[in-house]
């Protein structure tokens, strides 16, 4: 997978997360502003009932025999109130099934978005690991193919100069002066003389210039030597780091899938 499609990854699920949170946030709001108030039930009151009347035959019979009864009624009263009373029993109303408060709620809601956010940080992690581990061996191939370059130039360097100095032997062997006397006595010249300062002249200004294109050479090789030797220690590195961090990966426990539960 091309690395920028993983970071798309990441700040896709990070802003899932954010709006995760935020709706959870809202909603407790609201949960707060919405309570509904319970009122308590109403007590039922006692009933009083009034107390029997006497039937106007037993009032008539004290008035015949001429004996005056003071009849009360207070404690009659008193007893049919007290008998009410003691007949009256409170209605209990069963209790209400024990429901999650909203603190809960809200608690369970963070601990899952929690759980599912370390989730989330452990693929980024494992994501990320990969994608270090895969930038170390496209710079490794890099490392490589560059110092294979250099050897190659340094190569072609070595090559030239030795050519350079392979030229240089002959101008030198050319400059003396009976090589030269033997390579102007053929011209038939009048004027011998001419003809050797002219060759050795034209032999000298070869020389110094196979002496530049050697001096510039050897610049070069010294400088590729130095590349090579660079190219080769940072190949070296990046190999014992993926080396390091293979045996880490190797080195951690994979998790075995969960196993289907009987029915």
């Amino acid at each position: 997978m091309p690395v920028w499609i993983r970071n798309y990854l990441k700040v896709l699920v990070a802003a899932c997360l954010v709006v995760g949170l935020c709706l959870v946030e809202g909603e407790a709001q609201t949960r707060r502003k919405k309570r509904a108030r319970r009122a308590a039930p109403a007590a039922p009151k006692p009933v009083i009932t009034n107390p029997p009347i006497a039937p106007p035959d037993s009032a008539k019979a004290p008035a015949e025999t001429g004996d005056v009864k003071i009849i009360s009624t207070d404690d009659a009263t008193k007893d049919t109130s007290s008998e009410s009373l003691q007949g009256w029993k409170p209605k209990v109303t069963a209790p209400a099934p024990a429901t999650p408060t909203e603190e809960e709620e809200t608690q369970s809601t963070i601990k899952n978005l929690a759980n599912q956010v370390n989730r989330l940080n452990d693929k980024l992690t494992s994501m990320q690991e990969d994608d270090r581990y895969q930038l170390d061996m496209e710079r490794l191939t890099r490392a490589e193919q560059r110092a294979e370059q250099l050897r190659s130039q340094l190569m072609d360097v070595q090559g030239k100069i030795a050519d350079f100095e392979s030229r240089l032997e002959q101008l030198e062997f050319a400059l003396r002066p009976e090589n030269i006397d033997n390579s102007t006595a053929g011209y038939g010249s009048t004027r011998p003389e001419v003809a050797r300062e002219a060759r050795k002249k034209a032999l000298e200004s070869e020389r110094g210039r196979v002496q530049a294109q050697l001096k510039l050479a050897e610049t070069s090789r010294s400088r590729l030597e130095i590349a090579v030797a660079n190219a080769d220690l940072e190949v070296d590195n990046l190999r014992a780091k993926l080396e390091q961090r293979r045996a880490q990966m190797d080195a951690q426990p994979v998790e075995a899938p969960a196993k289907p539960r009987k029915p």
